[in-house]
């Protein structure tokens, strides 16, 4: 089993698109970040990034018909896209959202999500080591 890790919009940017909110750590520090953290749990982690809300439907469609766990930062999708709050529904797999600002804190268009309704637990505001305490969550579960 494949534990997917998805990003949404703009989280390829990572490193320079505001640091003082998602911090300094780049997109292709994140993946090594999950990548080596995943070895250590004994999992398969495939890490995913697109600005493309139709290519993120296909790869959650294929995460269902794989019954593969799902982390899911959704970006800007969680507050607008009711495509993707119904594609996630179809999951039978557990889904952890994870958001590395804490979305609480900040304008409140950010306070809904979309994605929180059908997934298993959120993560927010705890930076990109959210992401690992979801591996690990997964870990745990028996998710592997």
């Amino acid at each position: 089993m494949t534990i997917q890790v998805l990003n949404g919009p703009n989280l390829g940017r990572l490193g320079t698109r505001e640091p003082e909110v998602y911090g300094p750590t780049t997109y292709a520090q994140l993946v090594d970040l999950l990548e080596t953290a995943g070895r250590e749990l004994g999992m398969e982690v495939r890490v995913r990034q697109t600005d493309d809300e139709a290519e993120m439907l296909r790869w959650v469609h294929e995460a269902t018909d794989a019954r593969d766990p799902v982390i899911l930062n959704p970006a800007a999708w969680s507050h607008t896209s009711i495509a993707l709050h119904d594609a996630l529904a179809a999951l039978q797999s557990p889904l952890v959202e994870v958001h590395i600002s804490n979305v609480h804190k900040r304008e409140p268009f950010r306070h809904h999500s979309y994605v929180s309704a059908v997934a298993d637990g959120v993560i927010a505001g705890l930076g990109v080591e959210g992401y690992v305490l979801a591996l690990q969550w997964m870990s745990l579960r028996g998710h592997r």
